[in-house]
């Protein structure tokens, strides 16, 4: 988003200023600012479709490998448990110290991992917005704005400012 902001902003350095007309009944002023639903144009594109299916694909591996090592340690605890009464404390203690430490061991792993799955789903997100900012920013040209703002942060509008709609056909037009 902040591409597109700096995009406006530059345009206006540059001597980009709507052409001033005389007022008639005909003629509407274009909206200086634009909305956009950021998340819309992720889901409902098909560049945007394909990276959302990529992030939900290393989420559920993710998942998937958290849940056999879930099965691992629960059959390991339950053996465990069944040789205590067999074992002397002092045994017992320290294969459970090193049980625990292997389960600590494998929970942080597990969260870098996690950790490291939503950074790049973050970053890939980014790279889609950039990857479609020119789209972004020919509408706010053609439409004389000066920035675009994503419809969450904006309390009341009306609906003729929001490009999403315009924005995810141009972006699937595109992609074909």
């Amino acid at each position: 988003m902040r591409y597109l902001v700096l995009a406006c902003l530059i345009s206006v350095a540059f001597g980009y200023a709507p052409p001033v007309r005389a007022q008639d009944a005909s003629f509407t002023i274009p909206p200086p600012i634009l909305t956009i639903d950021q998340e819309r144009l992720l889901a409902e594109t098909r560049p945007g479709a394909r990276l959302i299916a990529e992030i939900e694909d290393q989420a559920l591996a993710l998942a998937q490998e958290n849940e056999a090592i879930e099965a691992e340690l629960t059959r390991e605890e339950r053996e465990l448990t069944e040789q205590r009464a067999s074992m002397e404390p002092a045994e017992f203690r320290a294969l459970a110290d090193a049980f625990d430490a292997k389960v600590q061991g494998l929970r942080a792993e597990q969260e870098e991992k996690a950790r490291q799955v939503n950074e790049a789903g973050e970053q890939a997100r980014q790279a889609f917005l950039a990857d479609i900012a020119g789209v972004i920013s020919d509408i706010v040209l053609e439409r004389r704005a000066l920035v675009v703002l994503d419809r969450r942060d904006v309390f009341l509008s009306a609906d003729r400012i929001d490009i999403t709609n315009e924005a995810i056909r141009r972006v699937n037009a595109a992609a074909e």
